[in-house]
């Protein structure tokens, strides 16, 4: 029985894992965040389309031109904003999707392999249940040191940047403060001048393109270094609310 295998990654289901992974970023770029790459020239049109719209409204011995020229200006200004907050609210959008998939993912292999020797339904809903932390702790029980890995921080951080997208202020935007506060856009700091991180809040969250790829390669990192089998014998010490899950029987 030590030798009876618990957890199994399937090499071509590891492979396609990464390969739907990659897909969705490659196509998240492609068809959605390109939209955004000429942002200041649809800024500059915004502006000339402005002042084209009120030129009928001009007056001469009333207005002065100047005047219409700056407002053109700071309708460009507005519109590029406008839409770069957009870009920003999107590129989290299709991080939270990216993040939510891979953790179901997970979780859907990691059901699929107990239902091979557990058949109570009260361990998999535990594991669907599970947060963050606890199914860190499972996977740790392989003898899978995965905390101490670089890519399960940047995992660890893209949950936060996820939670505070989806549920503002709270837990989770305390610990990206404390824990991973490049993810909240400074203005002051961006400028040079001495940061504001007490009045930072869920309005500054913040991926650049980068934090993105960097999440990415943080998932399929994960997936390369999920262990092809483990057995019976390489178990350490499960979780308690997974051994209670297993004992429950149900």
């Amino acid at each position: 029985m030590k030798n009876y295998v618990l957890f199994h990654m399937w090499e071509p289901s590891r492979q396609s894992l990464i390969k739907r992974h990659e897909f969705y970023v490659e196509q998240a770029r492609k068809r959605v965040l390109s939209q955004f790459s000429s942002i200041e020239a649809e800024a500059e049109t915004a502006s000339h389309e402005w002042l084209d719209e009120m030129s009928t409204r001009f007056d001469l011995e009333a207005h002065e031109p100047g005047d219409f020229y700056e407002a053109a200006h700071e309708a460009g200004i507005e519109f590029y904003q406008l839409l770069s907050d957009m870009h920003d609210q999107t590129r989290l959008s299709v991080v939270a999707g990216m993040f939510h998939e891979w953790d179901k993912q997970l979780r859907d292999w990691l059901v699929a392999e107990l239902r091979h020797w557990h058949q109570g339904e009260n361990a998999t809903s535990k594991v669907w249940a599970a947060d963050f932390s606890r199914i860190a702790d499972l996977l740790e029980s392989f003898g899978w040191k995965v905390r101490e890995t670089a890519y399960f921080k940047l995992l660890d951080a893209c949950r936060l940047v996820v939670n505070v997208y989806k549920h503002g202020s709270g837990r989770s935007l305390e610990d990206l403060k404390n824990v991973y506060p490049e993810y909240l856009h400074d203005a002051l700091k961006a400028e040079g001048l001495p940061g504001s991180p007490d009045l930072l809040d869920y309005t500054n969250l913040k991926v650049s393109d980068d934090q993105f790829q960097a999440f990415s390669d943080a998932i399929v990192a994960f997936w390369r270094d999920v262990p092809g089998k483990v057995t019976a014998e390489q178990m350490g010490k499960v979780p308690g609310w997974f051994r209670r899950a297993i004992l429950s029987g149900g």
